[in-house]
């Protein structure tokens, strides 16, 4: 009988301890997710200011280093909403509200039904 209740305790212990390390997992992954969406949205917020100054010259240089990796997002808006007026392009709106949107269901501080 006494057996029985040691292999039935070591069971428990043994789940209690792998749930953790699958939760910390995940909660990495999530956290990690979520904090490179949020330093992707301002390399996107630096790109879109720096359009506004096309003349300053230190601005070549910055925005040269940042088009790799802001562009291919930003041209998936571009090709299906044409700027308005042929020099208003609203698509990097759009853009940041879909990224905000996705990094808040990552958020670690918020608490979500979705089991994230």
């Amino acid at each position: 009988m006494q057996k029985a209740r040691i292999s039935v305790k070591l069971t428990s212990e043994i789940t209690k301890e792998a749930a953790p390390s699958m939760s910390s997992s995940a909660a990495l992954l999530t956290n990690s997710l979520y904090y490179f969406l949020q330093i992707y949205i301002i390399l996107l917020v630096i790109r879109i200011l720096l359009t506004w100054f096309p003349t300053v010259n230190w601005m070549n240089q910055l925005a040269s280093a940042l088009s790799p990796v802001t562009d291919p997002y930003l041209d998936l808006f571009r090709s299906f909403i044409p700027p308005l007026g042929g020099t208003l392009d609203i698509s990097p709106i759009l853009a940041l509200f879909l990224l905000q949107f996705v990094a808040s269901l990552f958020d670690p501080g918020a608490q979500s039904s979705i089991g994230f």
